[in-house]
């Protein structure tokens, strides 16, 4: 069997969940993958689905997974000790080396922080070749908050501004209510020598790049995750397909000027 299509067997680590509908596994996997590509896990019976990497570490993988149907609802069930089926990694990732020197904006939506938290954890291993970061990151509520161990290192280490649509939840982390594109559209960002990562609901990102238009930005300064639903991953179902490009093989990480006005 070609190894691009042959599942691997890897043994979960950890389970955590996240959010009500939001669970991270960390599994025993070694594969050379780039920020933003993306590997299909599989369940016996019930299909595949794809799922992006939400890490960077070279001794393990980690992968988010939201609960939307029953293929996610069943990957949600494995436990820790047991074994997930993958197969990957697939599609174009973010091309961290051609950032070098660069300041970088992360922009974020719901489930679409998960890939954002790949660059980061690729940043965090490569400190010296970057000027440093800004998270803006926007969930539902308190609740829905993704990685939430992780955002004292990251307030720490980064510029962190998170918001919620609505104030709600358990979690006592201080945030303020509203969209993460009003934040954005407040605040005072220099776009020279910057890089954008844009990675949410469409509707986040097509009220963005507006904004960042506005604020100076270049279409070559952004680059965003525009996912599809994904079948083959290898580019022969044409489910994907975008203006000629399929997310899968193509993506899904694209530079905006390569699909612009199409991040829906």
């Amino acid at each position: 069997m070609n190894n691009y299509l042959k599942h691997t067997p890897v043994k979960i680590l950890s389970k955590t969940w996240e959010s009500p509908d939001t669970v991270t596994f960390k599994v025993d996997w070694q594969v050379q993958h780039d920020p933003g590509q993306f590997v299909n896990i599989s369940i016996p019976g019930k299909g595949e689905s794809p799922i992006s990497f939400c890490s960077w570490n070279p001794d393990y993988c980690e992968f988010n997974v939201r609960v939307v149907g029953n293929v996610t609802e069943a990957i949600s069930e494995l436990e820790p000790g047991g074994t997930m089926h993958v197969r990957g990694p697939y599609g174009r990732g973010y091309p961290m080396r051609c950032f070098k020197g660069n300041h970088l904006l992360f922009i974020g939506g719901g489930c679409g922080v998960a890939p954002l938290k790949g660059i980061i954890e690729y940043v965090q291993h490569h400190r010296e070749d970057f000027e440093g970061a800004d998270l803006y990151f926007g969930y539902r509520s308190r609740d829905d908050i993704l990685f939430k161990h992780l955002l004292d290192a990251w307030k720490s280490e980064f510029f962190l501004h998170v918001t919620i649509d609505r104030d709600a939840g358990e979690f006592q982390y201080s945030c303020p209510t509203g969209f993460v594109t009003e934040a954005i559209k407040h605040a005072q960002i220099d776009p020279n020598g910057k890089i954008v990562f844009l990675c949410g609901p469409p509707v986040m990102m097509d009220k963005t790049i507006p904004l960042l238009l506005e604020k100076g930005f270049h279409e070559d300064q952004l680059w965003v995750s525009a996912e599809r639903h994904m079948k083959c991953c290898t580019g022969k179902c044409g489910h994907c397909m975008i203006n000629g490009k399929y997310a899968c093989k193509d993506g899904p990480v694209f530079r905006y000027d390569e699909i612009k006005g199409v991040t829906e």
